[in-house]
């Protein structure tokens, strides 16, 4: 790809499945049939840090666009904790608007012809034997650490901080990264379903609920997530279970957290900005959520999507509060490097407009191998074994579906 080369916009319908249009080592980000999925073997723009990534991003994407043409995407996964970050430019992607319309977004003369390919439907695996599984921390292990930032948190520490654990997976099979997304997005039909390549032809793929950040026509949103309770499948037992969410001390203030930093960041940078009073409750295939919808518009029209990004991660809802003293703690006390786990993972586009959801559950899928990742948030009203039990019915949740990758 070189720069100038000009940007050609083809409709392809609003029937196309954008899951038709990846394959394994590409990127790819959907919610309710909205979303950008692009081929692997592109062009990837690095910068130091997400502030100095937006402008690098968006002055490139401009060049040899058509601006009564649909605008062209750079899209990807960023790493948890600080540092370098990138994101892949596409020679061609296939992007969903929220028209309804599907087009296929090309730069320059794209060396293959483009091929779009269905999943094809197949039976599941079957369950993952013990002895396939390794978890690291072990249960006694996590909730030592979550006993330790209980009692840091009770000298005054930090407020909050959220700890993970990775539960290794040996499938004995190539695992299918498509299969896997075609299975996430039927089980969590309103979930930010993605997919993003990492180190050594690894990819990150999973199913968020939580939406960090957007940012179209001026217009900003973001609904962080925090307070967690299991689902139930008796209808009695799953409605006493969020209502006891909703009512619980314990999540409201782990919630609170949340809520207090995102308005913070985003007060900074919108005028008007609205949230929800009290939260509302977030609904998912495995467990309820506590949510707060927040709303405004960006006081300054040349900030892009990226900027709300870099003001808003890591927020309280994936890291803790303070920010530094909880990702001390977090360094110090989980056993393993997040990588893009609890990482933005989304889009931008020419305008500097897009989307960005919180890599959640979600594992890293390389050859027959998987790591899952599974975090809650500690405060002083937190319990070791109840905060392993999230965790365990995380991993569950997302080992069922994994059975179909």
């Amino acid at each position: 790809m070189t720069d100038g080369s000009a940007v050609r916009a083809t409709r392809l319908g609003p029937a196309f499945d954008l899951l038709a249009a990846y394959e394994a080592g590409g990127v790819f980000f959907e919610r309710d049939g909205l979303g950008v999925a692009a081929l692997p073997g592109d062009h990837e723009i690095r910068a130091a840090s997400i502030a100095a990534l937006g402008p690098a991003v968006v002055d490139r994407l401009r060049q040899g666009w058509d601006q009564g043409a649909p605008a062209p995407v750079a899209l990807g996964g960023l790493p948890f904790q600080p540092g370098e970050v990138g994101l892949t430019l596409p020679v061609r992607v296939v992007r969903r608007t929220d028209e309804g319309e599907t087009w296929l977004i090309e730069r320059g003369a794209p060396s293959m012809p483009f091929a779009p390919r269905r999943v094809v439907g197949e039976l599941p695996h079957e369950a993952f034997r013990p002895a396939q599984l390794s978890e690291r921390p072990r249960v006694d292990r996590y909730e030592a650490a979550v006993a330790e930032a209980i009692a840091r948190i009770g000298d005054g520490g930090f407020e909050k901080v959220v700890l993970a654990r990775t539960l290794e997976v040996d499938a004995g099979r190539p695992l299918d990264a498509k299969r896997l997304l075609h299975r996430l997005r039927a089980v969590e039909p309103h979930g930010y379903v993605f997919a993003a390549p990492i180190r050594d032809r690894a990819s990150l793929v999973g199913a968020s609920p939580e939406l960090l950040v957007s940012l179209r026509g001026g217009e900003v949103r973001a609904t962080p997530l925090a307070g967690t309770a299991p689902r139930a499948g008796d209808p009695d037992e799953d409605r006493a279970n969020a209502g006891a969410l909703v009512a619980s001390a314990k999540n409201r203030e782990e919630h609170a957290v949340v809520v207090r930093a995102v308005a913070a960041a985003l007060g900074a940078l919108c005028e008007p900005l609205s949230w929800d009073p009290e939260p509302v409750l977030l609904e998912t295939a495995n467990v309820w959520h506590l949510a707060t919808r927040f709303v405004g518009r960006v006081r300054d029209p040349s900030v892009s999507v990226l900027d709300l990004v870099d003001a808003l991660h890591p927020t309280p809802a994936v890291c803790g509060t303070p920010t530094e003293a909880a990702l001390d703690a977090i360094r110090e006390l989980e056993e393993f490097d997040r990588g893009r786990y609890a990482g933005p993972v989304g889009w931008i586009d020419a305008r500097g407009e897009g989307e960005w959801a919180i890599a959640l559950r979600c594992a890293e899928l390389s050859g027959e191998r998987a790591t899952l990742f599974a975090g809650a948030g500690i405060v002083a009203g937190s319990e070791p074994a109840s905060e392993a039990d999230e965790t365990e019915r995380k991993f569950r949740a997302f080992l069922d579906s994994l059975r179909w990758g």
